[in-house]
């Protein structure tokens, strides 16, 4: 009889140990939604204040948008702001906040888009639409903005934070 009190038991162990395999995690602790929001507001402030501290080292005073697009408008241009489905021509240098040059039109030429159907990052999107004809601006645009976690898969690592330096060409 304990013979068979001894396989039971064993036969408890190995289910109840087998119960929780399907969890990977070293500590089996999964974050839950309000874990991944409060880190998700931790990357962002991060992000905040590494621009700061770019924008301080550069000596440019730069606004914030209410989506995080950080921009200083040095010329606004000339008639009317530009908006959907509106053809611009611009050149432009982007690059990393520690001066790594990703593009320039000095060496792809002029970028030519119709604004808001092209595979730009919604943040040049954004502060394309706060110029005119003529206008010159400098976007800082954090990564959720811009490439996100994978980058372009060509020259923006991922999680990059742009500098992009625009000056609107005119005909």
């Amino acid at each position: 009889m304990s013979f068979r009190y001894l396989i039971l038991i064993f036969l408890l162990a190995v289910i109840l140990s087998c119960r929780n395999s399907h969890d990977n995690s070293p500590s089996g602790y999964r974050p839950g939604k309000n874990d991944m929001a409060d880190i998700n507001r931790y990357i962002i402030q991060k992000d905040r204040e590494r621009i700061q501290s770019y924008s301080e080292r550069k000596g440019i005073v730069m606004n914030e948008s209410a989506t995080g697009l950080w921009y200083n408008i040095e010329k606004e241009g000339d008639g009317v702001f530009f908006k959907d489905n509106d053809r611009i021509r611009f050149e432009y240098e982007c690059s990393l906040l520690d001066g790594t040059r990703c593009y320039s039109s000095m060496e792809l030429g002029p970028k030519e888009i119709i604004l808001g159907q092209s595979e730009m990052p919604s943040g040049l999107i954004e502060g394309l639409k706060l110029l005119k004809p003529g206008g010159v601006a400098i976007f800082i645009i954090p990564p959720f903005l811009a490439y996100g976690l994978i980058g372009d898969g060509k020259n923006i690592p991922p999680r990059s934070t742009l500098v992009y330096n625009v000056t609107i060409i005119t005909e």
